[in-house]
């Protein structure tokens, strides 16, 4: 967090603008193409949450989302909440509660060498993740993700701040939003949603994994290293965060004799 927080206040230095609020947009560095959205496909067919371009390729597309998005045809009756026996039952695990899950699942995540069975872990954390426990936010995620399938910008962003005026304490509203603006260049905004996920669920690959493609953009490549360290430490199996990690660790250190 520490990272991030001072990374915050480095922005408008690293990009050569005046001090903005986390409010205010900080506009992108005109050599930066602006991402044009959708998910690329990692090498070998892989979907993960971020794909990260080498550092002189400038890229051809941006995340959709900061981890995978929610299907934008879910009924979000059919999500579950925390606490439904139902889906305890289902899982198995009828006395956990959602925290507990959580955590269960992470300590399997960390042990699973298999990037196949850890990418089923992971879906398993993120449907949790989704369960804000309130229908009406459900359906407000619903509609940001149909918004953003469809590039309109404005109508997602609306949706997603009245979601967290409704529940600030919701992670994936603040990490969807960090998505959006990461997408529209607004990477001042996009680093302030990050914090504020983070702060709520440190163990957030797709935030990390956005973190250190804005800290490479911004030249920080031993934090960005760092960072996508951070992410193997939670999902060791996430094949973007490996490549990542190899490509920066060459580019710092020199390549393994």
């Amino acid at each position: 967090m520490r990272i991030l927080t001072s990374l915050l206040c480095a922005l408008p230095l690293a990009i050569g603008l005046p001090a903005v609020s986390a409010a205010q947009d900080a506009p992108p560095p005109p050599t930066v193409a602006p991402p044009e959205g959708g998910i690329a496909p990692a090498p070998g067919g892989e979907n993960s949450p971020m794909i990260v371009p080498p550092p002189d390729e400038a890229p051809q597309t941006g995340p959709e989302a900061f981890g995978s998005a929610p299907p934008v045809d879910d009924d979000p009756a059919d999500v579950g909440q925390p606490g439904d026996p139902a889906t305890q039952q289902a899982d198995g695990q009828p006395n956990e509660t959602r925290e507990e899950k959580i955590d269960r699942l992470f300590s399997e995540l960390r042990k699973q060498p298999d990037g196949t069975k850890a990418a089923r872990i992971a879906a398993r954390i993120e449907r949790e993740w989704r369960r804000s426990g309130s229908a009406t936010i459900d359906l407000l995620m619903q509609r940001a993700a149909k918004a953003m399938g469809q590039k309109d910008n404005v109508a997602a962003m609306d949706v997603l701040d009245q979601t967290l005026v409704l529940d600030p304490d919701y992670a994936e509203a603040w990490n969807r939003r960090a998505t959006l603006n990461f997408s529209m260049d607004r990477w001042g905004k996009s680093l302030a949603d990050i914090e504020q996920t983070l702060g709520r669920e440190p163990r957030h690959w797709g935030a990390l994994m956005g973190l250190g493609m804005i800290l490479e953009r911004l030249d920080e490549k031993q934090k960005a290293l760092e960072t996508y360290l951070n992410v193997l430490s939670v999902y060791p199996a996430l094949k973007s965060a490996q490549d990542a990690a190899g490509r920066l660790s060459e580019e710092l250190t020199g390549p393994v004799i």
